[in-house]
């Protein structure tokens, strides 16, 4: 399976604590620092690797982003994150379908639920 060079993922109602916390188990993280309005950066490491991580608050629909900018991560590809997640975080989390392409519908993403459901959903950029 091939890994994307990095992870981002869309958590409803995660506190930064509790994203904090989840960072610290998976990445041994150091906790996440204001970087700037609604914004935290860390930095985890696994296997020798640095990966930075940048946590935004509200950054869409009353959802936060986390992005991990490395290819480093346990998790290869946005989904697989976005299911971990989900689960120890026990809430909603939102993902790209797969690697964006040019032409792909900007609007399509994967939404993973605690309870383990799974699906396609049509979210609009709201312009906010």
């Amino acid at each position: 399976m091939q890994r994307y060079p990095d992870i981002e993922i869309y958590l409803a109602d995660a506190s930064v604590e509790t994203v904090g916390h989840w960072l610290s188990q998976r990445l041994d993280a150091a906790p996440l620092r204001p970087a700037g309005k609604r914004q935290w950066r860390t930095s985890g490491h696994l296997q020798g690797q640095r990966i930075p991580v940048l946590l935004v608050e509200q950054a869409a629909d009353g959802f936060s982003s986390l992005w991990f900018d490395s290819d480093a991560t346990p998790w290869p590809r946005d989904a697989d994150c976005a299911r971990d997640a989900s689960q120890a975080l026990s809430c909603e989390v939102r993902c790209s379908l797969g690697g964006w392409q040019p032409g792909d519908d900007p609007d399509r993403f994967w939404r993973v639920l605690p309870d383990g459901q799974e699906e396609a959903i049509t979210w609009p950029d709201s312009g906010q």
